[in-house]
């Protein structure tokens, strides 16, 4: 998953991956399931689930299983926003100054080997990142140069993955939420295998 490299994709999921990256390049929008079933000649929805799934667990796209053109590509770098003022919470300021500057995060992007994640469920609400949300995520190379606090995509193996919060204590391992519905995740080191560290939330409104 921290590999982000065309060599890690079998050639049935590079040619998936070739061409939703030349319909979106012309389209500017995600092709449906059915669309993509009749590009690579399938009459079955499952492999181009299968493949879609195995894009996404390498980083190279995000997507909502079971949600229509929720497919977007990881890759796609924004050059900058412009930055126009600012804006209060509490009282009124004046806005839209005279500020010419760009919002810059194309070093997000520059990071080696980023990828994105859905986040489905609401156990981070807390640390504002909700369901539906994208995270960028930087891949873990050393597990054990984690802070504590940090928000990190852990996997147990058998089990599935999870977003949360790393903490160690005592030579146990805790995947924390942040949200009190849900009991802290107890695990040893050797039981998990942390994905990738928080970069960015994205959320399209």
């Amino acid at each position: 998953m921290s590999n982000y490299s065309e060599e890690s994709l079998t050639d049935a999921q590079f040619e998936l991956y070739e061409w939703i990256r030349n319909y979106v390049k012309d389209f500017q929008h995600s092709p449906s399931i059915r669309q993509m079933m009749n590009a690579m000649g399938l009459k079955s929805p499952a492999p181009i689930q299968s493949r879609l799934k195995h894009l996404q667990e390498k980083g190279f796209i995000s997507w909502q299983e079971g949600k229509a053109r929720t497919l977007k590509l990881v890759n796609q770098i924004f050059d900058g926003i412009p930055i126009k003022g600012s804006v209060a919470a509490g009282g009124l300021i004046e806005t839209f100054s005279d500020i010419q500057e760009n919002l810059d995060i194309s070093d997000v992007f520059k990071k080696k080997d980023v990828f994105a994640l859905t986040v489905n469920g609401d156990s981070m609400i807390d640390a504002c990142i909700a369901d539906g949300d994208m995270v960028l995520m930087e891949p873990i190379r050393d597990s054990f140069s984690i802070k504590n606090g940090t928000i990190v995509s852990a996997m147990v193996p058998g089990s599935g993955s999870t977003l949360k919060y790393f903490v160690k204590r005592g030579g146990k391992c805790f995947l924390e939420a942040a949200n009190p519905a849900y009991d802290p995740i107890e695990l040893n080191l050797d039981e998990v295998i942390f994905q990738g560290k928080l970069l960015a939330v994205w959320r399209k409104i």
